[in-house]
């Protein structure tokens, strides 16, 4: 079997669409990637987050959000930015990384009651999901 590729998935908190992104990729991807989430201003996990992927029978309660700086020595395959503001902050990786933009809308920014906020939150991970989906079956 050949070597896992390694992914870097990086939004602005690492609160919600990297961190789902991480359990997402994980779950698809079994053990062809080794997968980590990082944020440009790191923050916390958001509840509404780990509540969208424990729908879909995904669990991200242990994740933490980390910092973009400690993975910047780190070698990745794959660099892949989830917000328009970290593909602006992402710097350049040592190596052949290649760098990948798809821009989610910031469900934490979803304006109504809580059942129209979290709405937001399913829609988003289901974004997420067809991206990631579209993205492992280009590397198979």
């Amino acid at each position: 079997m050949s070597e896992r590729k390694r992914v870097l998935i990086l939004c602005t908190g690492n609160s919600a669409r990297s961190q789902m992104a991480e359990g997402l990729l994980r779950h698809l991807a079994d053990d062809r990637f080794e997968v980590f989430s990082a944020g440009v201003l790191p923050t916390q996990v958001r509840p509404e987050a780990i509540k969208a992927m424990r729908e879909i029978g995904i669990d991200i309660s242990k994740h933490r959000s980390k910092s973009l700086t400690q993975f910047l020595r780190q070698p990745f395959d794959y660099v892949i930015t989830v917000c328009d503001n970290a593909n602006q902050e992402c710097p350049v990786f040592s190596g052949n990384a290649r760098r990948i933009h798809w821009s989610f809308d910031d469900p934490a920014k979803a304006d109504g009651d809580e059942e129209a906020r979290f709405a937001v939150f399913r829609r988003v991970r289901d974004e997420i999901l067809q991206r990631l989906r579209e993205f492992v079956g280009e590397r198979v």
